[in-house]
């Protein structure tokens, strides 16, 4: 992957990607460039195709970078190129196409269009709507809370899962926060998101001064919103190992369950590109039963 032309053709999995913009700065706080990110993408690909492959990807897309104009986007970017697979979604209840990244070529070639976060649901396409094949919970940190106190929660959480016969892999969000899934016999999306809020309010009634599960800012000081939600057909997550467009470059990175126990600062599960890459290389995907055939927990 070049890392200092402008502008390069490239073959990746056999197909050809022009890049561009190679020297553009797209994180000024960092310094990282175009050309940085996209060599990110194609050393983690092994890794993270397998949590997009079969999802209809949504991106956000930041060709600017973080003080630039970013948006949420859905359909496939200007420029797609014609040999990226896409699926049938919904976009506002209408039909819709959606980019399915199953590739390294597809990966490089969508984060070469400014769509740096990939964003997926809990159930493939070929499965439909109403299988999911993953639980998320997203615990995010309130004003006065932080990655540390979702960590603690994250570790309780563990427990009420495994109990009920369903492992847990924890992968911090990018950002402040820390997500929480469990691979699933596929389920109705009902079931999953009946679940998913039952844990969540059995997890705030068990420690009320530490958990909400209401979105309503107000009540979320000091505490760390279990958000249930994001288990919905129509909603999606940032994907394990997505870069985050924030002022610095985070990624939502797989962890251990004994790294998020040595947990005592923030700094302790934030992770830089080049820090993900080296852990990619040295431990593989800590993730990769989320995927697996086997180990997949049935729903109570």
């Amino acid at each position: 992957m070049p890392t200092s032309p402008e502008r390069q053709a490239v073959e990746v999995d056999g197909r050809r990607v022009v890049l561009t913009h190679l020297d553009k700065v797209i994180f000024p706080a960092s310094g990282h460039t175009k050309a940085q990110l996209l060599h990110y993408y194609a050393q983690v690909a092994a890794a993270l195709v397998p949590h997009a492959a079969g999802r209809l990807a949504s991106f956000v897309r930041a060709p600017e970078g973080p003080d630039g104009q970013i948006w949420f986007a859905k359909r496939p970017p200007n420029g797609t190129p014609e040999w990226v697979r896409t699926a049938e979604g919904q976009d506002n209840g209408d039909p819709q196409p959606h980019v399915v990244v199953d590739s390294t070529a597809a990966l490089v070639a969508m984060a070469n269009l400014g769509a740096f976060e990939v964003h997926v649901p809990q159930w493939k396409a070929g499965s439909g709507r109403d299988a999911h094949d993953r639980l998320v919970l997203d615990l995010d940190p309130g004003e006065g809370a932080d990655l540390v106190v979702c960590c603690r929660v994250a570790e309780r959480l563990r427990q009420m899962l495994e109990d009920d016969g369903l492992p847990a892999y924890p992968v911090t969000s990018g950002s402040k926060g820390l997500h929480l899934y469990a691979p699933l016999v596929p389920a109705p999306a009902r079931a999953a998101t009946g679940y998913a809020k039952a844990l969540a309010a059995r997890m705030r009634d068990e420690h009320p001064g530490l958990v909400v599960v209401s979105m309503t800012r107000s009540l979320r000081a000091g505490k760390v919103l279990i958000d249930w939600s994001q288990n919905a057909s129509a909603k999606t997550t940032a994907c394990p190992y997505t870069v985050r467009v924030r002022e610095r470059p985070g990624v939502a990175t797989p962890v251990t369950w004994d790294e998020v126990a040595a947990c005592r600062s923030p700094k302790d599960l934030a992770f830089a590109p080049e820090d993900v890459m080296r852990r990619v290389e040295k431990h593989g995907d800590l993730a990769a039963g989320l995927d697996a055939d086997t180990g997949r927990g049935t729903l109570p």
